[in-house]
């Protein structure tokens, strides 16, 4: 299991409406990916929020390297990065999923932090699997997954909402559609 996202800070002026036209238009392309878990469309819009910028950053949840890699070098990417510049693309090794009683993913939350420098690493990585369990229990929550960067030393906490006022921290974005093919076939509980 592997995490990956992108981030486009846009203008603060810029017409967010254009993103959202994008993934109306193009969503559904991504709905039958081999080897994606899935990927959720997400945005934030300045002054909406909390939200200090206008940002496009999907968030995808891969079940196969093989099935990322077709994305990333067989033509899913480039129509990306022939409209808006090649972004550079963040991968986290899964450490955990767990599934919400949710229905309908609405808003996502995304936690970035560092792995503590002090302390044993699977302590560390213990506490980001327990936190998933709990984000995935909350009322409303869809599913949570942890994952980590360890070029970076960092944690992230990915999890989906019915809800715009989910219990968990990080940045709040505005789910456009949410693209699972094979989110049925994503392991559960920690990956080691």
């Amino acid at each position: 299991m592997h995490a990956m996202q992108y981030e486009l800070t846009l203008p603060a002026d810029y017409d967010t409406g254009v993103i959202r036209d994008r993934v109306a238009r193009l969503g559904h392309l991504l709905d039958d990916w081999d080897g994606l878990g899935f990927k959720a469309y997400l945005l934030r819009e300045r002054g909406l929020r909390g939200s200090p910028v206008n940002q496009y950053a999907p968030f995808y949840l891969w079940n196969t390297v093989e099935g990322m890699n077709a994305f990333l070098w067989g033509g899913g990417f480039q129509g990306l990065s022939d409209d808006f510049g090649r972004p550079s693309v963040r991968q986290w090794t899964g450490l955990a999923y767990e599934e919400g009683a949710g229905s309908r993913a609405r808003f996502a939350v995304r936690r970035r932090r560092p792995v503590p420098v002090s302390g044993p690493l699977a302590e560390a990585v213990e506490d980001a699997v327990r936190e998933a369990r709990r984000l995935a229990a909350e009322e409303g929550a869809l599913l949570a997954a942890a994952a980590v960067d360890t070029s970076r030393w960092e944690l992230v906490h990915f999890s989906l909402w019915e809800h715009d006022t989910p219990k968990a921290d990080g940045d709040l974005f505005e789910v456009l559609h949410l693209s699972a093919p094979g989110r049925d076939r994503l392991p559960r509980g920690r990956r080691w």
